[in-house]
């Protein structure tokens, strides 16, 4: 019997050509656009909101997902009948468009069964990096006050400030925290990274001045001029960067949260905003999404707020199905351990 795979989310049909292409007579790779939501955007894996099938398009997508091998993407919750694996009963191997899924993971108790789950770590390295330089860039060399005189057609001169010499905190030393730190360094900036198991050398060898651990966070806080925050939200994580943390951090810091909103105690975060001593917050996430209206983060004047989009480039599909058609051929020829970003079910990412 041929191997199922099936594309469970919105995918450019391009990129489903591709796949295909790759795996012509060994696997048959199931895309039909109508039992998805129509995508929003370029790279949207959601579709949009308040997609209904109808009775026989459910039908359809029930069996696909009863006979897949393989998937890609883990289909939202609120289009599965149950919150368990009884509507995968094939399924060897799901390939996610998102490196943040522990949660989903965890919903659907992933971890009691033989199922291989592979993120999409690394993929969002580069633009998470790019959106947060741009912050860094904007705020210190006072983006906003240069567009204030040029409305006003003031010609002033003024000192303004470098980014070399400054301190970047990077929470989270992985492959978006050490493409952040990287571009930080290339502007003389100096690295302080909290990583659990990064030691003191290999810090050095990534070119970071500092490796600290989690006790250490609030006297690094102290001296840092930015937090860049990439870690994933587990259970431990959670709110990791609470009231005391937010009250230690340099007067003034800015903070770039590219991880998840859950990772901050966002009601003090608010607070230390509004009272200015958080100089600046340029959020990508939210504890709740989207964002509320009511939400006080709207109208901060030192807020900046990215709607859970700084990581979604053009090219993003083409670079996840790289690394799908890697992962499934690594599948098929029994290459198990040569398959990239096998997700870690005792760390949660």
């Amino acid at each position: 019997m041929t191997l199922q795979a099936f594309i469970s989310t919105p995918l450019e049909q391009a990129q489903v050509d591709r796949i295909r292409a790759a795996f012509k007579g060994r696997v048959n790779v199931i895309h039909e656009p109508d039992l998805l939501p129509p995508q929003r955007y370029t790279a949207d894996h959601k579709g949009e909101d308040g997609y209904k099938r109808t009775g026989a398009q459910n039908d359809r997508w029930l069996a696909h997902l009863a006979k897949a091998d393989f998937l890609w993407d883990i289909p939202p919750l609120s289009m599965l009948p149950s919150h368990d694996l009884s509507w995968f009963p094939n399924l060897k191997w799901v390939q996610t468009t998102s490196s943040g899924v522990g949660n989903l993971i965890e919903a659907l108790n992933f971890e009691s069964s033989n199922i291989v789950v592979t993120t999409a770590k690394g993929i969002h390295a580069v633009p998470l990096s790019e959106f947060a330089m741009m912050v860094i860039l904007n705020h210190i060399k006072r983006h906003s006050y240069l567009q204030a005189e040029q409305v006003n057609h003031r010609w002033q001169r003024y000192c303004g400030e470098s980014l070399v010499g400054k301190t970047v905190a990077i929470i989270g030393a992985g492959e978006v925290g050490h493409r952040v730190a990287a571009r930080c360094k290339d502007f003389g900036m100096n690295i302080a990274a909290m990583s659990r198991s990064l030691t003191k050398t290999g810090g050095e060898r990534l070119g970071y001045d500092r490796v600290f651990r989690r006790e250490d966070m609030a006297d690094v806080f102290a001296e840092s001029d930015v937090v860049v925050l990439c870690i994933p939200h587990t259970p431990e994580t959670e709110k990791i960067i609470d009231r005391t943390l937010l009250k230690a951090m340099k007067p003034g810091c800015v903070l770039i949260n590219i991880a998840r909103g859950q990772v901050v105690d966002e009601e003090a975060m608010i607070d230390e905003l509004k009272s200015k001593h958080l100089g600046f917050a340029a959020l990508d996430v939210a504890t709740v999404e989207p964002l509320p209206a009511e939400s006080p983060l709207w109208t901060l004047p030192n807020v900046l707020i990215s709607p859970h989009s700084a990581s979604t480039v053009s090219h993003e599909n083409e670079l996840i199905a790289d690394l799908f058609i890697h992962n499934l051929d690594c599948m098929l020829n029994g290459s198990h351990d040569q398959m990239k970003n096998r997700f870690n079910f005792l760390r949660g990412y």
